[in-house]
């Protein structure tokens, strides 16, 4: 991949994507929210309820590109104002996807960090139109997408003249029917050989199924994710997409505490490792 002029490690320092008072690639950080944004009371209630357990970041969808065009397709403008508001309220900063070339620039005035789905990965006329954008960009693996494929979509961005692009693992589709798609843990590790970009999980849309959120965020730590994008619904049962994989805020807050405890332990096991090491 001799072509990668800029989304290749090729010796270069690992890159911290700064986001207001959050740094992306130093620490772990944790974006929760719920799939889409469907009123104000839905939003401002689950955000303070993400921020109290411990989350960095904001998630919510003002637009939602869906398998039918029947279902919910998110409140657009209306959406992003909400989020605004509940950004403000609890000054966690908020990622929103953006799925039209055309919407980009009006969703940069309310978003923090603008989202490229999926089913987006190889829109190029979107992925130059982002990498125009003064804001950091969450790229997504496509569902069918090799690394390789991942890391030329990346190249598009930076090419453009945006050198903050966040890296996101959400499953690829297999043969496997139990799990909404197979979550590719060894992409972590694989992409943080190939690029010096930071690299997240997504467990909700990865096994659609709560049950298995919890592990497989904890296993993202392991591998060295530098973070996870997780969905949370105050009332998962009244959502209006995503609700068989949205988790409660009481079992995300559950979830934080094992994954502030397996951080530490992962720290400290570093700093034995390296001080062994040193004394040897």
């Amino acid at each position: 991949m001799e072509s990668l002029k800029l989304a290749a490690r090729n010796g270069r320092e690992r890159t911290v994507i700064k986001v207001k008072d959050v740094e992306i690639g130093k620490g772990f950080v944790v974006i929760a929210g719920p799939c889409s944004v469907e009123s104000e009371e839905q939003m401002l209630i689950t955000a303070q309820k993400v921020k109290e357990a411990g989350a960095t970041m904001l998630r919510g969808g003002a637009f939602k590109p869906r398998t039918s065009p029947y279902s919910f397709q998110g409140l657009g403008l209306q959406g992003l104002k909400i989020l605004e508001k509940a950004s403000k309220a609890t000054g966690l900063p908020v990622v929103t996807e953006v799925v039209d070339p055309r919407d980009v620039s009006w969703v940069c005035e309310y978003a923090d960090v603008l989202q490229i789905g999926t089913r987006n990965m190889q829109n190029f006329a979107l992925l130059k139109e982002v990498g125009k954008a003064n804001k950091p960009v969450l790229l997504k693996r496509g569902m069918y997408s090799s690394l390789k494929e991942w890391l030329y979509s990346i190249e598009y961005i930076l090419s453009e003249g945006n050198p903050n692009v966040i890296l996101c693992e959400r499953g690829i589709r297999t043969f496997e029917t139990y799990t909404r798609n197979t979550l590719d843990l060894s992409a972590v590790p694989a992409m943080k050989e190939l690029s010096h970009l930071p690299i997240i999980i997504d467990p909700s849309h990865a096994t659609g199924k709560p049950s298995l959120i919890e592990p497989m965020s904890l296993a993202a730590v392991s591998a060295g994710a530098d973070g996870i994008i997780v969905e949370v619904h105050y009332k998962p049962e009244e959502a209006l997409s995503d609700k068989e994989q949205a988790l409660t805020p009481e079992q995300f807050d559950l979830m934080m505490r094992k994954i502030r405890r397996l951080v530490a332990f992962h720290h400290q096991l570093e700093k034995e490792f390296n001080h062994h090491e040193f004394h040897e």
